[in-house]
């Protein structure tokens, strides 16, 4: 069975899931609250997030993240990535 098919969100309202506007402020910012609310009840949350981390800028919240904080993550990991490959040469 693939991750999806047991992902809460299949069940929800997608347009939760991909608020529109910044999703740091106003209503955007509640949509994007209340969907990783709904990620962090979810049984495959870490899957999605590997997917959305491995899949690049994707729109909407996976695995209870945005797209910044993704993007943020990615960074994280290339600069550990970066740092271990310096400390290894």
């Amino acid at each position: 069975m693939d991750w999806r098919e047991r992902a809460l969100c299949r069940y929800g309202d997608p347009d939760l899931f991909f608020p529109i506007g910044t999703v740091d402020r106003g209503l955007a910012l509640l949509q994007a609250d209340e969907a990783k609310a709904v990620c962090r009840r979810c049984p495959v949350t870490r899957r999605c997030l590997d997917w959305a981390l491995k899949a690049g800028p994707v729109d909407g919240v996976w695995g209870a993240t945005t797209e910044a904080e993704r993007r943020a993550l990615r960074r994280r990991e290339a600069r550990s990535s970066e740092s271990s490959g310096m400390s290894a040469a």
